[in-house]
């Protein structure tokens, strides 16, 4: 499983970059990217803290 940004959703506010531990995400134009999939340990943190639900675990 990796994260996934729906970029119509994501405002921005960087939640997901300041909580992921770690450090798959960047804040690139103003939206969230996944810049480190192969990081991503699973642990839902960012799918949780997103207030925006801009953010689920997909299959790799």
């Amino acid at each position: 499983m990796f994260p996934k940004v729906d970029l119509n959703k994501c405002d921005g506010d960087g939640i997901c970059v300041e909580n992921c531990p770690a450090n798959v995400f960047e804040l690139k134009d103003k939206k969230s990217k996944v810049v480190h999939p192969e990081d991503c340990t699973e642990c839902g943190i960012c799918v949780e803290n997103c207030p925006k639900k801009a953010i689920e675990l997909v299959e790799k």
